[in-house]
């Protein structure tokens, strides 16, 4: 298996986990304040939405690219 073979299953399967859930969180700690000793943070949870077009185009992308690298690999 070469690296655009890779490549290309790496996009495949992003594409489906971008379908499959669409969105996903994450926290981020930011500092609001400090006097002193005493420090003030705030986790801020964050979302991120997946556009359904940008899985799709992930998926037909990594399905172009298998199909013309073997293409490549058998001529």
């Amino acid at each position: 298996m070469n690296a655009l073979n890779l490549i290309a299953i790496v996009l495949i399967i992003g594409g489906i986990l971008g379908l499959g859930y669409g969105s996903f969180n994450y926290t981020r700690d930011t500092q609001e304040a400090k006097i002193g000793p005493l420090e003030l943070t705030v986790k801020d949870t964050q979302t991120v939405f997946i556009p359904v077009w940008a899985s799709v185009a992930a998926i037909v992308a990594g399905g172009g690219l298998l199909l013309f690298a073997n293409k490549k690999a058998s001529h």
